[in-house]
């Protein structure tokens, strides 16, 4: 968030982010607590291999198409988990498959843009601006839902009504409509402006009061401090250029834990949206171990993460 911006939205009253520990984020909470409709996007980048992940195992020419990479059938040693007969869940994505026993969770098959193209880049282009095979569409198909979204008369507007994690705002949230950017727990371990001596040295000059300001800023460099030095070193696979700086998976227990507090303290937040990198699995996707696997685990645990600090706050219904 540029400082003006945050300051703009400081004389609008509305809630104000500052990251104050590792894994929650301080929110002002408004008095109303009305339910609403909510929309969570996960945007999966570099193209994941859906056919490993929900595999039709029944279909006979599965096994024949992918000699390398077809999972094993529901039954087998590492098999599939079986859904329906036909189709079966990856082993690694074990921990949701109590959420698909009871209805609340579905899977799309055989969907998708149905412009040619074999670039990941262009095909990501068109995903995130709504218009396949137009490439001068200057905004995001979330920018303009949220146009479109009337506000919650109860609630009142906000500009805290949508958010993005990351390091930059996608194009998928470009456009007129304001989306505010939060920072990613990974993004926060990575050297940036403020780490160079002279710019940490200005800043902490122009926050050195005791005032609110002052000691947000501070308290918000401790915990990237703090952030920084839990991080591991080895991050696994380095993000290529298709992953366009979105973080890895294992980060997402960590932000989806972090992103359902601040929906939790302000019900005013309709919209959120993350990106995940690392899905471009040409080598070394394996089958129930390999890159793939590696990130579905974290996929998996992050996402119940986020159910689970949802529902302690009685919401559950999405």
């Amino acid at each position: 968030m540029q400082r003006r911006d945050l300051l703009k939205a400081a004389a609008l009253g509305s809630a104000l982010w500052f990251p104050v520990g590792r894994h929650a984020m301080a929110l002002a909470r408004p008095a109303a607590q009305a339910a609403q409709p909510r929309l969570v996007v996960i945007l999966l980048r570099g193209a994941m291999d859906g056919l490993s992940v929900v595999a039709p195992y029944a279909d006979p020419d599965y096994a024949r198409a992918r000699p390398d990479l077809a999972m094993a059938k529901p039954g087998s040693a590492d098999g599939l988990l079986d859904l329906d007969g036909r189709f079966g869940l990856h082993p690694a994505l074990a921990p949701l498959m109590p959420l698909w026993q009871k209805g609340q969770l579905g899977f799309v098959q055989a969907s998708g843009s149905h412009d040619p193209t074999r670039s990941h880049f262009d095909a990501q282009d068109y995903m995130e601006t709504g218009t396949p095979g137009r490439k001068s569409t200057q905004d995001g198909w979330l920018n303009r839902l949220m146009q479109a979204w009337p506000a919650s008369a109860e609630l009142g507007a906000s500009a805290s009504r949508a958010v993005s994690v990351g390091a930059v705002l996608p194009r998928i949230c470009q456009g007129s409509y304001n989306i505010a950017n939060l920072p990613s727990v990974a993004a926060v371990a990575r050297l940036g402006v403020l780490d160079k001596p002279r710019v940490a040295s200005a800043f902490e000059k122009l926050y050195a009061g005791d005032d609110a300001m002052g000691r947000a800023y501070r308290e918000a460099r401790q915990a990237r401090q703090e952030v920084r030095a839990s991080m591991e070193d080895d991050h696994g696979p380095e993000m290529n250029d298709v992953d366009r700086g979105a973080p890895l998976p294992n980060g997402l227990p960590d932000d989806a834990a972090r992103l359902s507090q601040v929906m939790r303290n302000d019900p005013r937040v309709q919209m959120a949206f993350l990106a995940l990198g690392g899905w471009d699995t040409h080598s070394g996707q394996g089958t129930v171990k390999g890159r793939l696997a590696n990130g579905l685990a974290p996929l998996a645990r992050g996402w119940l993460s986020w159910l689970k600090a949802w529902a302690r706050c009685g919401r559950t219904r999405w």
